[in-house]
């Protein structure tokens, strides 16, 4: 908690630490004991909304510690990486995250004594046995409580709790998910949410290596099986895990009045539950090793996936994008090249996922294409035929206009099916004026000594208030030059670090022309 509003308040443009609600032992003691259900709400606040949301819910079974710090690392992560990383960027810019790490506070202190404890704190639900007593808070939700799955007797691990929503957990959560998402889904148990409903429902455990989306209180499929199994192949596609709906028989069990079903049943939301990994206390070096490299892009995915998760899950994915130079000359010619993949999916589990031929690909700048100031163009494949699911794509953009400063490239695709994926973003960076020799070379001697290397030794000094890390780049270079690394840091506000240039002067080079460089350092921490 204390890293998080940190965090949050070292980040006010991007974050905000709020408080959603109460533990149990905080309402019985009328504040004494017990704590606040807090969440850590990203999006750039300069933005105006209404912006596409991803919520992500950790630690509501107590003893599930990977749950609550892979919530946070996710979080640290897009704030680290704002400003760098041109995906995460634009997630920030234009849809928000809400992440409450740790749902079961009062639970999850008792498990840090290291009691495998699983349910709240709650002592007055009828267990005389404190070793037992609490209620299971993922089978307390109002949407189907109290069917198979769920047990009520007051001492089981899997205890309802006296009525639906009983316990001040579940209505935090329920009470705030229904503040920030629209009801897009029916009355009845079987209508389907419609195809452009926004937003998207993750809720973290362990263990078991599996995604699972609802229904968990029937083994009956939901209304919009397709398009919840579509995005979990996707998630699945990530991770390695099964994928497969949780009451199934061969998925896991029945799970009546849990918090995915609810999402899904009172409001429509693509949701699912991430069993991450093989333990409650999982080691941390399965956690940084396995756990982090699978998971972050997965929910890096999902981020994407919030605005349309009915639809784009079932488009390719725009991998592998690169730009020939990231910081150019105003007018200068740049190229850019990305694969558009529709194999991108893990079926083990629920049968396969289609794939069809790319049928349609384009870019847009500065803005994602379905937002207005960009109007996106069309694209051809390398080898000029849409006829694979994979296909590869090379093109050059015009950047007379770009203006200087950073500039964003998005490209996405679209399959035989109709189906456009999520897109991809890289940035540029266009210097402010050209760099070009202002002398005449002196050409009447040749210079026909053999080539000569000169080395300069620079000193790259932090003078910030905090630690930054700085890109380095030659720009205007007529000679052969090359860096000693390309970026210097971590440095901490202060220090220096020096850099090598390293200048070859060819045996070709006439007597009197000159080397003309610009040597530019960018900071981490402020691109600008």
């Amino acid at each position: 908690y204390s890293s998080l509003a940190d965090l949050a308040g070292a980040n006010s443009r991007l974050a905000d630490w709020i408080d959603i609600g109460d533990s149990w032992e905080k309402m019985a003691s009328s504040g004494i004991r017990g704590y606040d259900i807090n969440t850590l709400v990203l999006t750039n606040k300069t933005i105006p909304g209404p912006k596409p949301k991803f919520y992500l819910m950790g630690a509501i079974h107590a003893r599930e510690y990977v749950t609550a710090e892979l919530a946070a690392r996710f979080a640290e992560h897009l704030l680290a990486q704002y400003g760098k990383d041109a995906d995460i960027t634009w997630l920030l810019d234009h849809y928000e995250v809400h992440v409450t790490p740790i749902t079961n506070p009062d639970g999850r202190k008792i498990a840090e004594t290291g009691i495998y404890w699983r349910k709240n704190a709650n002592s007055t639900d009828g267990c005389e046995n404190p070793d037992l007593w609490g209620t299971d808070l993922n089978r307390n939700s109002s949407f189907k409580w109290g069917l198979a799955g769920s047990s009520q007797d007051a001492c089981a691990e899997t205890y309802r709790g006296a009525f639906p929503g009983s316990e001040p957990e579940t209505q935090a959560i329920q009470d705030y998910l229904g503040g920030i998402f629209t009801d897009r889904r029916g009355p009845g148990d079987f209508d389907p949410a419609p195809a452009d409903t926004s937003g998207l429902f993750i809720t973290l455990h362990s263990y078991g290596d599996l995604i699972f989306f609802p229904w968990a209180w029937t083994e009956v499929p939901a209304p919009n099986v397709q398009e919840l199994q579509t995005l979990g192949r996707k998630f699945g596609f990530y991770s390695g895990y099964q994928v497969c709906q949780s009451a199934e028989p061969g998925c896991l069990y029945a799970a009546s009045g849990n918090s995915d079903d609810w999402a899904y049943g009172e409001l429509g939301l693509a949701a699912y539950t991430f069993e991450l990994g093989g333990a409650f206390f999982e080691s941390c070096s399965y956690f940084e090793e396995q756990i982090i490299p699978q998971q972050i892009p997965a929910l890096l995915y999902a981020f994407k996936a919030a605005r349309l998760p009915y639809q784009n899950p079932a488009g390719p994915e725009s991998i592998n994008f690169t730009t020939s130079a990231e910081r150019i000359a105003p007018g200068a010619g740049l190229t850019l090249s990305f694969t558009a993949d529709d194999t991108r999916y893990n079926s083990s589990g629920w049968g396969q996922e289609p794939s069809q031929p790319i049928s349609a690909a384009r870019y847009s700048i500065n803005a994602p294409s379905w937002l207005s100031g960009s109007p996106p163009v069309d694209l051809l494949p390398a080898d000029g035929v849409f006829d694979e699911a994979v296909e590869e794509f090379t093109f050059s953009i015009d950047t007379n206009s770009f203006g200087p400063g950073r500039h964003t490239i998005f490209v996405e695709a679209m399959d035989a099916g109709g189906n456009w994926g999520v897109p991809s973003a890289r940035f540029i960076w266009v210097s402010s004026e050209q760099f070009q020799p202002d002398f005449e070379p002196d050409t009447r001697y040749a210079h026909n000594t053999p080539s000569t290397e000169l080395v300069y030794e620079l000193e790259i000094k932090n003078a910030g208030t905090q630690d930054d890390t700085f890109d380095i780049q030659v720009l205007g270079n007529a000679w052969p030059t090359s860096l000693s690394g390309t970026t210097v840091g971590p440095l901490i506000p202060g220090e220096s670090s020096q850099l090598t240039v390293r200048v070859t002067i060819p045996a070709s080079a006439q007597l009197g022309e000159q080397d003309l460089a610009i040597l530019i350092a960018t900071s981490q921490g402020d691109p600008g």
